[in-house]
């Protein structure tokens, strides 16, 4: 199990009593002892995908983007590190054309001490009100302590953080050179992976990026038609179960996103299995925003390893990254933008 996210069986029963048109659903979160949440949410509905022309996602691109936050080094809030990153994602959306929101606030950490952190919200078309949203996490673990050793060091986090930015600052690059007729939002969310998996209710000391975005929406009245977050999405051997929780709040999202991963070919990597439920930045955002975001996760099952044995460690570096994976995804989220387009976008 990844500790900061919770396994949460009890969701899965939940499911039966859901329906699609609800507008409201509990969350059981297992670090909260069965605690119930209420998320209250509602959205437009989401558009049926067309058989329109998608371009090309280049999972050379999104490598390189990977490495790129990589070769600053572990990106944990208050470092050197963070800050050349967090100017590099800021100059890459704005020279493909993007409008950027810095959302910068502090957030104490459960060790003591503030974290200074800062959301990157990019913005295509910001004014158009039609908009599909992707969403991952940039920041890296402050510690591996799922290792063996040097315990205390922070983690390069290349799969996790690293690879779904790649992945946003590629379908940056695409919606400038094949631009769609529709609003995109690509956010990258802070502070996310710095909590305590340690001790009763600490599902609050993850996901601190989320957590703050959610009460304070970059725009009023916001409710993209798809909401879609990207965590550990680049690793060899990934496997995307439907996730528990994005059942439980968006299942039409769910399976209409999975389905278009079978029709392009991608049915390997997107498996048509209910996965557990998974305490991420999606659940902040639709407890706080209203907003039913779907998680896509890599949940390989490697043997005791819920997520990949090199999960919280120092093996999480840039060796593990398959460009085959990256493009897997990558192609499916480019697939969401230019298929929910009316009339089709003319690719260049």
């Amino acid at each position: 199990m990844r500790n900061k996210f919770t396994i949460i069986l009890l969701a899965l029963a939940v499911l039966a009593m859901l329906g699609q048109g609800l507008q409201t659903c509990n969350i059981f979160s297992g670090n909260e002892k069965g605690k119930k949440t209420p998320i209250a949410s509602s959205t437009p509905t989401p558009p049926s995908f067309s058989d329109a022309p998608v371009p090309d996602f280049n999972a050379d691109s999104a490598y390189y983007f990977v490495k790129k936050q990589v070769d600053f080094g572990p990106r944990v809030p208050n470092t050197t590190a963070h800050k050349k990153c967090s100017a590099m994602l800021t100059a890459t959306f704005r020279r493909y054309g993007l409008t950027v929101i810095e959302q910068t606030f502090t957030a104490p950490h459960y060790k003591g001490g503030t974290f200074n952190s800062v959301n990157i919200i990019a913005q295509y078309k910001p004014e158009a009100p039609k908009r599909i949203l992707l969403a991952a996490h940039w920041d890296s673990r402050f510690a591996a302590d799922k290792d063996t050793h040097d315990t205390l060091k922070p983690i390069d986090g290349a799969d996790d953080g690293a690879s779904g930015v790649g992945i946003l600052l590629e379908i940056a690059r695409l919606l400038k050179s094949s631009p769609p007729d529709i609003g995109v939002d690509l956010i990258c969310f802070d502070a996310e992976d710095q909590g305590n998996d340690d001790g009763e209710n600490q599902s609050e000391t993850w996901c601190l990026g989320s957590q703050y975005w959610g009460k304070n929406v970059h725009r009023a009245g916001y409710q993209p038609y798809y909401a879609i977050l990207l965590d550990m999405v680049g690793a060899k051997g990934a496997r995307f179960m439907k996730e528990g929780i994005s059942m439980s709040i968006a299942p039409t999202t769910v399976d209409k996103v999975w389905g278009l991963a079978n029709t392009l070919g991608y049915g390997n990597y997107f498996v048509n299995i209910l996965g557990p439920g998974i305490t991420d930045d999606h659940v902040f955002a639709a407890r706080h925003a209203k907003i039913p975001m779907i998680d896509v996760i890599s949940l390989p099952n490697d043997g005791d390893h819920v997520f990949g044995s090199y999960h919280h460690t120092h093996n999480d570096n840039i060796s593990i990254i398959d460009r085959d994976v990256l493009k897997a995804v990558g192609q499916v989220m480019s697939a969401v933008i230019w298929r929910s387009v009316t009339p089709p976008a003319a690719i260049q």
